[in-house]
């Protein structure tokens, strides 16, 4: 069984991998799965809207399986006010497309969550590399979100936050951190205390629900 990657920078061995693209939307590898979306921190005002109109045109591609990761970051230096402009149209974007979004949220969440309450977000939604504490990691879940997980596993403070997450709610992921994927499933089976093979097929699981049944193909 393959492992399931559901957000990383480059093509990753013995796994089904879904590669991020900020830009050049029209060049998608065919045989490969994207997410694309426009990051907070790339995002700039004199051709936001072209690079909008390029996402929109782009998303409806059937190895397309996610929108993001887009969301809001108080910590890069581009215009919070234009970060929501570009949040909001993409959480618009994946309503209209029906394919899940995938965050980036960093000292946001609040806003992120009031964004995705207030324009009716009606599709699967994934916060990234999740490495915070339990009162916002349960402010995420009880907002009927995901959390994917990944090298910051390696912490004691996120491994408690992922034992703590439900099964049925959580992802891996490597993102552009050093480990393979195989380590950080073998990380999680050890703090969630199951087999490898059975955090596979939970994640298999959550997969079918959130991007479609065999969309990887495994």
């Amino acid at each position: 069984m393959k492992f399931i990657n559901i957000h990383a920078h480059s093509k990753t061995a013995n796994s089904a991998v879904l590669l991020n693209a900020h830009e050049n939307f029209l060049a998608l590898d065919l045989n490969a799965f994207y997410s694309i979306g426009l990051h907070p921190w790339y995002i700039k005002v004199s051709y936001a809207s072209q690079e909008l109109e390029l996402l929109k045109f782009s998303a409806t591609k059937p190895n397309v399986l996610a929108i993001g990761e887009c969301g809001l970051d108080r910590v890069c230096d581009t215009d919070f006010e234009l970060q929501k402009h570009c949040f909001i149209k993409q959480i618009e974007l994946a309503n209209e497309v029906e394919k899940p979004l995938i965050i980036h949220c960093v000292r946001a969440f609040d806003e992120v969550i009031h964004l995705l309450k207030q324009h009716h977000v009606s599709v699967p939604v994934i916060f990234h590399g999740f490495n915070k504490n339990e009162k916002v990691a349960s402010q995420v879940l009880d907002a009927g979100y995901l959390l994917s997980f990944g090298q910051k596993l390696m912490f004691e403070s996120t491994a408690a936050v992922f034992k703590s997450t439900p099964l049925d709610r959580l992802f891996l992921e490597t993102d552009d951190g050093c480990l393979a994927i195989e380590e950080v499933y073998k990380m999680a089976a050890e703090i969630k205390g199951i087999t490898m093979e059975q955090l596979q097929k939970q994640i298999q699981k959550n997969a079918n629900l959130v991007f479609g049944e065999n969309t990887f193909g495994i």
